[in-house]
């Protein structure tokens, strides 16, 4: 009998782990990571000297529980969708591994708290930044997916807002550094992205997504954006310095990052093939730690604007 109630223990254990790990996965814990660290990286700049450690774990706290949340509501609303693709048909929803209500639930629960929270215990403005963070990705750039190619400079709106609410956390006002710092973002995603979509073209075809790499068959529309995103991200991330919000270390090694990023759009721009597009998506993968830890490192006490 003793056997018997550790074995039956054991299972529930397991299936415990395992319904932790499908809700966890349901808040893309790598996408939520990334929107943490520009959060912390626009804090940590509009800091005027030493950080408020509390209100900083404050506005983490919230912005996590946010972007948790917006994962999981753009995985329920997709479903369906992901269900068709390859890479997303084991997410816990199109395998039925969750009950679409359950999923919902927990969004919606996330995402209500975390916007209370910093609400509460950081400012209105983020939290506003933050809510808009979620309407913005999940009631207009996942349903444009399906209906245009632009829905990639919509998406970059949401995901360029975190490292904004890192900068109205610490200084309680959007300012030209901020503003910056969420242009930096916006154009860094579009080579990403649509790097990303030319890799998985016939994967997002199957799902019914209209990204450009698929009303594009021949890539040349595609190379040439990313050229261009690039040669606009170039000289726009060197504007922190120009604010005083970083110094001369900053402006010389995002000068040679940002070279490097536009070299590697060269080959894509000649032919936009899954080998250039590997090498692009690596590229802007490398590209945005290194800047944003330039950025920390060079930062220029207190921004001056």
């Amino acid at each position: 009998m003793s056997a018997m109630n550790e074995a039956a223990q054991s299972l529930t254990r397991a299936a415990a782990r395992a319904r932790f790990a499908d809700f966890l996965e349901l808040t893309k814990p790598r996408v939520t990571v990334l929107v943490l660290v520009t959060t912390l990286v626009g804090f940590y700049l509009a800091s005027q000297g030493p950080m408020d450690l509390l209100l900083l774990l404050n506005t983490l706290v919230g912005t996590a529980l946010v972007a948790a949340g917006t994962s999981a509501l753009n995985q329920y609303v997709e479903r369906e969708e992901d269900g068709r693709m390859a890479r997303t048909r084991l997410r816990p929803l199109p395998a039925g591994r969750l009950d679409p209500a359950h999923a919902l639930i927990f969004a919606s629960a996330a995402s209500v708290t975390g916007l209370l929270h910093l609400a509460f215990t950081v400012n209105l403005l983020t939290a506003g930044l933050a809510a808009l963070t979620l309407l913005s990705y999940v009631f207009v750039y996942t349903p444009l997916k399906r209906k245009t190619s632009l829905c990639t400079l919509v998406g970059a709106i949401p995901g360029a807002l975190p490292p904004l609410g890192g900068w109205t956390a610490a200084h309680g006002e959007i300012a030209a550094g901020g503003i910056a710092l969420f242009a930096i973002l916006f154009v860094w995603q579009l080579p990403h992205a649509l790097a990303i979509a030319i890799l998985y073209r016939d994967d997002y075809a199957r799902g019914g997504f209209l990204l450009l790499p698929i009303v594009d068959p021949d890539g040349g529309a595609t190379g040439r954006q990313i050229m261009a995103h690039c040669l606009v991200l170039l000289p726009l991330s060197l504007v922190p310095t120009m604010l005083d919000v970083t110094g001369p270390f900053y402006f010389y090694g995002a000068l040679v990052l940002g070279l490097g990023l536009t070299a590697c759009a060269v080959p894509i721009l000649l032919n936009a093939s899954a080998r250039a597009a590997r090498r692009m998506l690596l590229a802007s993968v490398v590209y945005l730690p290194l800047l944003l830890c330039l950025m920390a490192f060079d930062r220029t006490v207190p921004p001056l604007r």
